[in-house]
């Protein structure tokens, strides 16, 4: 008799795809160990295939979160340098996994007068390869392979659940949840996309300030944000997000990071609210960088939030963008362009 070979994998392929985990009754987590490994390994395997990182080429990216720990693990394995551009706020045990890996973390200290730290994290990367000799950038806000890498993601999601009416999911490059919407709506063009935002990104039309949720939102627009493909968009409060962190912990023993509350809170009152609709969240990575911060109940007072205090049970609905203010907020998008909806629906 003939033994099938057993199949092994490199650590990043193994973990590519996210565990299904059913919450209620038409809503289903996509729980991922750590999403950005998805965009990080298809980007890289990608640049390898076409020849654009030959031995001895540097990979170079700016990043404050979890695409800098993805693109870490995959140059380990493909044995390539990497410098990260990175800023103040970059998490601690995060910057030690980096280093521990290889990678090289480029710290810039001020924040550009206009963009923030991620305007002066993109002049400092130009200067740097500037002065290298042969690089590659993943570039994650603008290369189209972001978001084609999710169509993975889509077809697991409509292999295991079946068909999908509706996906919610943090944004901050638009490329996970443009991605696997894109994907999904060649099985089922109904698909609803819901973009979870936090207040003071400039994504969807509010002004720049300063965020303590981190993980979604941006300082600059990201090309790879197509406002066409969502349906509705909802901002999110940092205490907001931290409760709903700690509850999915609680409640679902889900250890995962503060977008992935974020996601939660709407992915759970969209689903409530259409019944007969099956509802896929997407929830990033799990909650090892948070310890110290969104887990710790004395660092959360310190931020001045009562982790107690009850959240709202629905989100107020605005007819602007710039109307949400502070908390839970929605907005119907309605696949429009960013310059569409500002134009069209005046404060």
């Amino acid at each position: 008799m003939t033994k099938t070979p057993a199949l092994f994998h490199e650590v990043t392929e193994a973990t590519l795809r996210p565990k299904i985990v059913r919450l209620g009754p038409n809503l289903y987590g996509a729980v991922f160990t750590l999403m950005k490994l998805v965009p990080a390994r298809y980007i890289l395997r990608r640049a390898l295939d076409r020849g654009e990182l030959e031995p001895g080429t540097v990979i170079v990216e700016t990043t404050s979160g979890t695409f800098g720990l993805a693109l870490a693990m995959e140059a380990a394995l493909l044995e390539r340098e990497l410098v990260l551009v990175s800023d103040p706020i970059i998490d601690a045990r995060l910057r030690r996994r980096l280093s521990g890996l290889g990678a090289t973390v480029d710290i810039v200290e001020h924040p550009a007068p206009v963009g923030g730290y991620q305007a002066s994290r993109l002049a400092r990367l130009a200067e740097l390869r500037a002065g290298m000799t042969r690089t590659f950038c993943p570039e994650q806000y603008s290369n189209p392979d972001n978001p084609a890498s999710y169509a993975l993601v889509a077809q697991w999601l409509h292999d295991t659940i079946g068909q999908i009416d509706c996906v919610v999911g943090p944004v901050g490059s638009g490329g996970s949840l443009c991605g696997t919407v894109r994907a999904l709506r060649s099985h089922t063009p109904h698909t609803w996309a819901v973009g979870v935002d936090t207040h003071r990104s400039v994504l969807f039309g509010q002004q720049d300030g300063p965020r303590l949720l981190r993980g979604l939102g941006n300082s600059l627009l990201p090309a790879n944000l197509d406002h066409r493909v969502l349906d509705e968009v909802h901002w999110c409060s940092a205490p907001e997000a931290f409760a709903m962190t700690r509850w999915a912990y609680r409640r679902h023993a889900l250890f995962q990071g503060p977008t992935s509350g974020a996601a939660l809170l709407a992915a759970k009152w969209w689903a409530e609210t259409n019944p007969d609709a099956s509802c896929v969240v997407m929830l990033p990575d799990e909650g090892y960088r948070y310890l110290d911060t969104v887990y710790d109940d004395g660092w959360v007072t310190e931020q001045g939030i009562d982790i107690t205090a009850p959240v709202p049970d629905k989100p107020a609905e605005v007819t602007h963008p710039s109307h949400a203010a502070d908390g839970w907020s929605r907005y119907p998008w309605q696949r429009r362009s960013l310059a569409a909806v500002l134009a069209e629906a005046r404060p």
